[in-house]
């Protein structure tokens, strides 16, 4: 699909990646883009029309699906780290938290536009996801099993979706510049240069973004005899990266 007169939907549109998506949308000539949060008087951006959306919340959601009736385009970018381990005495609440938000929120969101895409000739979703979907470290345990979750929800709408004529991207990168990673020391990718690759992806009817060297580096060694995943060292990825 175009982005040019594309009709999109955003989700975390209030800052970092999601207000990084929505800006490039309208310079990329899109005809609408809904920008959807929970404050959405936070989102500081003219141009875009402004959702307020509880993407934990099935009614919230449900509604949106009956109320934008022309997105052609959904991007499930709103996402939480609580940086927490699986041993940590909150790690279960933790876990339910990004859970919440960072898979059930894309399955709602998808299930509630996929007849709306379907209706609009097909259109694309989007769904960001992490490095960290494939590895795991020690203060992000709870984040990434959420990512893996949302890794296989995109790759079943991939599937399911394809008679529709329903384009699925899954976006996977390293730490990229937003509050969400401003603890980490690692370098970082920019929330623009994650949005044009992906833009770029769309465009050209691919199916997957690996936004930085990490990311490239980390899906590489998932079919290695000794697997990354089995003692992801992010410092040594970085080094292995330049």
């Amino acid at each position: 699909m175009k982005i040019r007169d594309s009709v999109a939907f955003v989700t975390g549109a209030n800052r970092g990646i999601g207000l990084a998506f929505a800006q490039a949308l309208l310079a990329g000539g899109a005809r609408k883009v809904y920008a959807a949060a929970r404050h959405p008087e936070r989102i500081p951006l003219a141009g875009v029309e402004r959702v307020r959306l509880d993407v934990t919340n099935p009614e919230d959601v449900a509604a949106a699906g009956r109320q934008f009736t022309d997105v052609d385009l959904l991007v499930n970018n709103a996402g939480i780290a609580l940086w927490t381990g699986f041993l940590a005495p909150d790690s279960v609440e933790a876990a339910r938290s990004e859970m919440e938000t960072n898979y059930y929120g894309p399955l709602l969101l998808s299930r509630a536009f996929a007849p709306v895409l379907a209706k609009n000739g097909g259109g694309a979703i989007v769904n960001l996801l992490s490095v960290l979907s494939w590895v795991a470290v020690p203060s992000a345990g709870t984040y990434s099993a959420s990512k893996a979750a949302a890794w296989a929800l995109t790759n079943w709408l991939r599937t399911a979706l394809r008679k529709q004529g329903t384009q699925v991207v899954g976006v996977h990168a390293g730490p990229v510049d937003t509050d969400m990673a401003s603890q980490l020391t690692l370098p970082k990718v920019t929330p623009i240069e994650v949005v044009r690759q992906v833009l770029g992806v769309v465009e050209s009817d691919r199916d997957e973004v690996l936004a930085d060297e990490m990311t490239r580096q980390v899906k590489a060694g998932l079919s290695d005899r000794e697997g990354v995943y089995l003692n992801f060292d992010p410092e040594r990825a970085v080094l292995a990266a330049k």
